[in-house]
């Protein structure tokens, strides 16, 4: 039995980037082998197991064949005789197609590291095109290291504009569609996803609501270069839960907390004729179920695109019409949302030169959080009369600071 560790682990240490996790093949083994070892298996379509003491996976070497169309039409072939080399030639790229031995010494069968070299993701194999997943993690690829000059290359693009032809893409699973895009928008340059996609001819089977021209490829553009960081004033956190590592559960939390709001960007624009709101509303949700997608992506986004126009031009509302945009956001329950749809707003505006003070709207919305409902209620109010009452407060105190706000602004 032979152990080696595998993929993008390899991949990143030759490119001198932090390697976040660690994935090993194990070559000789049987399931029974590795249970005896310790090892707790987990993995339901092949051998996948977990290492007794750090948790990183182990799989064991295999083998595949495409039996059906879609991600799932595979048949696979684990046993102790699939050579190392056999096992690495059924991975998606060449620079994923690297191992390391216990000592360090790289084993490259398809030229993994001569492509890392010129910047190319490149198929291993011709049994790429069996797996329409791997368009889309070229696209998840390309959108992390498009910084450091990596391309697509040319045989590998033309490949995957004959797997759309072929109708691979129509085969694709939901919940893949949604990991890979979500982990897109986490990249540096989120929107060369969707320009692999494009390139390609994924992208109006997938997504077709982008390619209306001024609408869904408005937001496309925003997310260009957007590089969002999370202020700790602005944007704080969920405290992790105990026994789980602080840093790497925070980095979670903001990574994702970036997805949802370049999610929002994205879709924000969409469309441009008809009802507004209302299309944008049915469009939004539409791909939401389509994909799955979770609530506070969903949740965001929609606020973001029927309410970003009015926070931009927020300093321009009275009173009732703040604390209308506000209870609207539901900032009183949902602080944390309400501060991403800022920071969603922020970019929207950057993008489009106009000048947005996300601190203003935050500031706006203490004061309508600082009336103490506690107090009204010991006052007798309840029910309708209290919810009236707490609107009459609110907007009172509001227009009080505006007022405040012009003086010393004059």
């Amino acid at each position: 039995m032979k152990i080696y560790l595998v993929g993008g682990a390899v991949r990143d240490k030759l490119l001198g980037l932090p390697v976040k996790e660690r994935d090993w093949v194990v070559v000789g083994a049987t399931v029974k082998d590795m249970l005896d070892r310790g090892y707790r298996q987990v993995g339901k379509e092949f051998p996948v197991f977990l290492h007794p003491k750090t948790g990183e996976e182990y799989a064991l070497a295999r083998m595949e064949r495409k039996v059906r169309p879609g991600y799932q039409g595979f048949n696979f072939d684990t046993s102790p005789h699939v050579t190392l080399e056999d096992d690495l030639i059924r991975r998606d790229l060449t620079i994923n197609a690297m191992a390391e031995t216990a000592q360090g010494e790289l084993i490259d069968p398809y030229h993994g590291k001569a492509d890392l070299e010129k910047k190319i993701l490149r198929h291993v194999s011709p049994a790429f095109a069996e797996d329409p997943v791997r368009i889309l993690r070229v696209g998840r690829l390309l959108a992390r290291y498009a910084h450091l000059g990596f391309h697509v290359a040319a045989e590998t693009m033309e490949l995957m504009r004959n797997m759309v032809a072929s109708g691979e893409v129509n085969a694709l699973v939901a919940e893949r569609v949604w990991k890979e895009l979500e982990r897109a928008l986490g990249e540096k340059n989120p929107e060369k996803f969707f320009d692999v996609l494009a390139e390609c001819g994924a992208l109006p089977v997938l997504f077709p609501h982008l390619l209306k021209e001024g609408a869904g490829m408005k937001g496309l553009a925003m997310t260009h270069s957007i590089d969002i960081h999370l202020d700790s004033m602005m944007m704080p956190v969920a405290k992790p839960e105990e026994n789980i590592d602080e840093k790497v559960q925070t980095n979670t939390l903001l990574r994702t907390a970036i997805a949802e709001i370049r999610f929002a960007i994205l879709l924000h624009a969409l469309p441009e004729d008809g009802n507004e709101k209302l299309e944008t509303k049915k469009i939004i949700s539409h791909l939401c179920n389509r994909y799955r997608v979770p609530n506070s992506f969903r949740e965001l986004a929609l606020l973001t695109a029927q309410h970003h126009e009015k926070a931009l031009h927020a300093q321009t509302l009275s009173a009732d019409e703040l604390l209308q945009l506000l209870s609207s956001l539901d900032i009183f329950r949902r602080e944390d949302r309400f501060k991403k749809f800022l920071f969603a707003c922020f970019y929207i505006a950057k993008a489009r030169g106009e000048t947005f003070d996300p601190m203003w709207l935050l500031a706006c919305a203490q004061i309508a959080k600082s009336i103490d409902v506690q107090a009204l209620i010991a006052q007798g109010f309840e029910g309708n009369t209290l919810a009236l009452e707490l609107k009459r407060k609110r907007s009172e105190k509001i227009e009080q600071w505006l007022k405040t706000h012009q003086q010393l602004s004059s």
